[in-house]
């Protein structure tokens, strides 16, 4: 009698246990049964009972069965948790299907503070002798209603025939920082500021400060071929500058940027990014300006470490005397990353 009670038992908690199983099924017909995760983008993260945690194309699943509630992200920024199920590769909560025109992600990652430290250098010895390196961070953040961006940079480089007369070819450092607050989804102001100083342009400091506003066209849109972000920015700075042997000058400039990122589906980890910024004095626009731009590419190969490798142009239209209008840099480096 206490055999068949226990045995009533086992089967009875068996059945409980896979009554309460997610199940998802495939549109070849399979199925498996144990626990649903997160939605990562288009994946569903799930906890199989025989394969562990696989992560299913959304497009693959012909049915997902589970009680659980995801938080979805409107385009404007507000959030809904909801009991999230996927029908035919379709999201769906109860008999509606969500329509994604209006839905940012799902199960979005918490926010939080992001960013990564770049380093590369090289050593040359023989008939030339020389160093050089370069060292660069950047943080960011986002919030609901508001962004935050900000990094600095440092770049050295010294070349001669021999070690007693080798001169320092580059000498620059820099950083700058940028707060943007949303009014609605893609609208936003910001101010920033920069600091720099480049020794061998002769450029004791350059510092300026600004504020304007921005458009948010696209920010982590999936187009098939990748995930894009394109924002533009028109607004006023006011910019002093000190060079060796010439007197301060300070102006008012306008200024156009605009900022590209995309992360390359066809390689999994690989991303591009491109900036513009371009700030034209008021009253001299076409005699002194300044134009900064960079494109790069950043392959990430593992959770936290990367190889990035970008192109760097800095262009001034006044420049002190003897010293070039423009700077070419060309960075391969290896970065951490979080």
């Amino acid at each position: 009698m206490q055999t068949k009670l226990l045995t009533a038992t086992v089967v009875a908690t068996l059945a409980a246990t896979v009554a309460l199983a997610d199940k998802v099924t495939l549109v070849s017909g399979s199925y498996l049964t144990g626990t649903a995760g997160d939605f990562d983008g288009n994946t569903l993260k799930f906890t199989s009972d025989d394969l562990g945690e696989v992560a299913i194309d959304v497009s693959k699943i012909a049915a997902l069965e589970s009680d659980r509630t995801h938080v979805v992200r409107y385009r404007d920024l507000t959030t809904a948790t909801l009991p999230v199920t996927v029908v035919n590769g379709a999201y769906q909560v109860g008999e509606t299907t969500l329509d994604m025109a209006n839905v940012k992600d799902i199960d979005p990652a918490p926010e939080g503070w992001h960013g990564s430290v770049n380093f590369s250098g090289m050593v040359t010895r023989g008939n030339t002798v020389g160093e050089s390196a370069s060292l660069t961070a950047d943080v960011n953040r986002r919030w609901e209603k508001d962004r935050l961006t900000a990094d600095a940079g440092y770049y050295y480089a010294a070349s001669g025939d021999s070690k007693q007369d080798k001169q320092k070819t580059t000498s620059r450092f820099e950083a700058q920082a940028q707060e943007d607050h949303f009014w609605s989804q893609k609208f936003y102001t910001y101010v920033n500021g920069k600091y720099e100083t480049d020794r061998i342009m002769d450029l004791e400091y350059r510092w300026r400060v600004g504020l304007g506003g921005g458009y948010q066209w696209l920010e982590n849109d999936d187009f098939g071929f990748g995930k894009v972000s394109f924002n533009q920015e028109v607004g006023m700075s006011y910019v002093g500058e000190k060079f060796e042997h010439v007197d301060d000058d300070n102006y008012g400039a306008f200024r156009y940027a605009h900022h590209l990122a995309w992360e390359i589906a066809a390689v999994k980890n690989l991303s591009f990014a491109h900036n513009l910024e371009w700030l034209p004095q008021v009253d001299e626009w076409a005699d002194n300006y300044i134009i900064d731009a960079d494109a790069g590419i950043v392959y990430k190969f593992s959770a936290n470490w990367q190889l990035v490798a970008k192109v760097e142009w800095d262009y001034k239209s006044k420049v002190a005397p003897g010293t070039k209008h423009s700077d070419l840099r060309y960075i391969l480096g290896l970065g951490y990353t979080w």
